[in-house]
């Protein structure tokens, strides 16, 4: 059963079984046991094997790995200072002024888009944050929680993977081998990223065009029928009297220290001081620069610390001001742990199901795909790329671990300087970002749902159609792109993006006339 089909079939499994049911927990749990099964029977270990196997090697190898505790920190920490906010009458304030600057559902959305595009340097802060802001204003005109998970999720990674300066960057540079700048390799890829540039200008598109389709269709009808929950968060916030710069002041903090952390622990002050130290500011001249910091940063790590020092600023940014009594900002501590169990119990079940899928080989199985047949298709490589990339990331929930496994093939296939290198590496992105998004074990997409308080099954099923459309519309354009290579690399962008932005058009028209007639 290793390094075979069978490989991917827990995964499936359970993704089928949250959509069919609109139930997550025992959905994923099945799939774990599943993939127990299958690691036992094949290692022949029996009965014990198959518990130590799902339990130790897999839950709790999972939940003592660093990077995974840092990220559940870092949840519980957020959802403190949401709490503290919230208390504080911050959220409730923002919410009376967007009343008088936001002036209907269209600017409600537009900001929340926007402000997803400005916090681009990671996607788990971007969810988190995002929700915790724009949450009372989507409330007032009525968005549903499920077109608001929408919004954050349709930011948070496609502009992680177009930004420089981000987490995900720094993910991608660190697959790149034979001594290549990844950065670099980075921002030439990004012209072709059309999954993610594609779903930035359908969230505006529709916005504007003032429509949806789909589940999210019937869910956001479902929401203009109920009374919004902004009225009682405003009833909480007048108790509190809380002001803007309550919630503004916080999440710029977070903003700041998280991005302070992230470079930390890239190495950039160290940097800084040893040069000082030596008087010539060229210690470690790679680390020097901000953007290679980024490329070598925990961001897991960073994000704690960053997170931490903006909640311990905060507490003390409201006592002195007596906006928050000292015991009151205690209890919103295991306030925001609650707030978080959902999401962290969908982590942990997440994370253990990759680890099966992971010791099934898995990886190996789609990577020997790829090698066996990739120099045989070259123009065809890149929409190819994209759907194995989105079939990779749906089944195992993980954009990095698809990066890991797709793009040293792109290297070892193409040589440098081949526009087909760069266009494949964009497809490979691209396709992890779409496969993300679709899939209900993704960690980024489970984090937007926390961050709109959405029911995480409701999130996936609603999103489901607008990120398959995207896709297809992708899959095309990447075939042109494949085509016109030869052109050259500028050549081959423009008239990829002519076409992309063309056919995106025609369905977005389509998609207007047919509701419109319904």
């Amino acid at each position: 059963m290793t390094g075979s089909f069978l490989s991917l079939l827990p995964a499936v499994v359970a993704i089928v079984l949250a959509l069919v049911t609109k139930e997550v927990y025992s959905s994923l749990f099945i799939g774990v046991v599943i993939g127990g099964i299958f690691f036992a029977a094949g290692a022949g270990t029996g009965f014990p094997g198959f518990f130590n196997h799902i339990f130790k090697d897999g839950m709790i190898a999972q939940l003592s790995d660093s990077w995974n505790v840092g990220i559940l920190v870092f949840l519980v920490v957020l959802g403190t200072m949401v709490a503290l906010m919230n208390k504080a009458g911050g959220s409730a304030a923002f919410g009376d002024w967007a009343k008088k600057h936001i002036k209907s559902k269209v600017g409600a959305q537009v900001a929340t888009v926007c402000l997803g595009i400005m916090i681009f340097i990671d996607d788990y802060f971007n969810c988190l944050t995002v929700g915790s802001v724009m949450k009372p204003v989507t409330d007032k005109y009525k968005v549903s929680k499920e077109k608001l998970a929408y919004l954050i999720d349709g930011t948070a990674a496609p502009v992680c993977i177009i930004a420089p300066i981000s987490s995900w960057a720094a993910a991608v540079s660190g697959f790149v081998s034979e001594g290549e700048n990844g950065i670099a390799l980075f921002c030439k890829a990004v012209p072709f990223n059309f999954y993610a540039f594609f779903t930035l200008i359908c969230m505006f598109a529709m916005i504007f065009m003032n429509f949806e389709f789909g589940p999210m269709a019937k869910a956001q009808k479902a929401c203009e029928t109920m009374q919004s929950a902004a009225d009682e968060l405003a009833a909480e916030g007048e108790k509190k009297k809380g002001k803007v710069v309550d919630l503004v002041l916080p999440i710029v903090m977070l903003i700041v220290f998280c991005v302070l952390g992230m470079i930390y622990t890239g190495g950039f002050f160290t940097a800084q001081i040893a040069g000082e130290a030596e008087g010539t500011m060229v210690a470690n001249p790679a680390y020097l620069n901000f953007i290679e910091a980024f490329a070598a940063s925990d961001a897991s790590v960073g994000l704690v610390l960053g997170s931490f020092a903006a909640l311990i600023l905060t507490v003390l940014f409201y006592l002195p001001r007596k906006v928050l009594p000292f015991k009151e900002c205690m209890t919103s501590i295991p306030d925001g742990f609650k707030a978080m169990v959902p999401a962290i119990l969908i982590l942990t079940l997440a994370w253990t199901l990759k680890a099966m899928t992971d010791s099934l080989g898995a990886a190996e199985y789609v990577a020997g795909l790829v090698q066996g047949s990739a120099k045989g298709l070259q123009n065809m490589l890149p929409a190819i790329i994209f759907v194995i990339a989105v079939a990779l990331a749906f089944a195992t929930g993980t954009s990095w671990g698809t990066f890991g496994i797709l793009i040293p093939i792109c290297i070892a296939v193409f040589q440098a300087g081949d526009p087909l290198r760069i266009i494949s590496i964009s497809a490979c992105m691209a396709g992890a970002v779409c496969g993300d998004h679709i899939s209900p074990i993704s960690d980024t997409t489970i984090m937007a749902s926390a961050g709109a308080q959405c029911d995480h099954v409701q999130h996936v099923a609603t999103q489901l159609p607008y990120a398959l459309n995207i896709a297809g519309v992708s899959f095309l354009t990447f075939i042109v792109a494949g085509f016109t290579q030869g052109l050259g690399i500028v050549a081959s962008a423009l008239i990829s993006w002519i076409f992309g932005l063309v056919i995106l058009a025609i369905m977005l028209t389509v998609m207007k006339r047919k509701i419109a007639r319904e």
